[in-house]
């Protein structure tokens, strides 16, 4: 299974980070793939490609502020999480898209 994801926060900073962090350990632990695009205080790093994208089997994106770019997910399905959600209940949210999407 592969997940894409993309993390942010109102300052850009640390909780953009956590939350990618928290999602990849969570992805590795469950042997799930997942890339995560962080749209931080300098910028967007770890753009998702659109091959990427279309190779995912869901998106995440965390819902503390608007992301730039998300017509690119367009068709996919997507769930909102706080990036403290991801940080937090990052083991959770993966395992529900696995029940989810087999």
């Amino acid at each position: 299974m592969k997940l894409v994801a993309v993390t942010a926060c109102p300052s850009g900073v640390a909780h953009t980070y956590l939350a990618a962090e928290s999602l990849e350990v969570a992805a590795k632990k469950h042997g799930v793939e997942i890339q995560v695009e962080t749209q931080g205080s300098i910028g967007i790093e770890n753009e998702l490609t659109s091959e990427t994208i279309q190779a995912a089997g869901a998106v995440i994106l965390t819902n503390n502020i608007g992301i730039k770019n998300e017509e690119r997910f367009k068709g996919k399905p997507v769930v909102r999480v706080s990036a403290g959600d991801c940080i937090n209940k990052g083991e959770l949210i993966v395992k529900k898209l696995i029940e989810k999407l087999g």
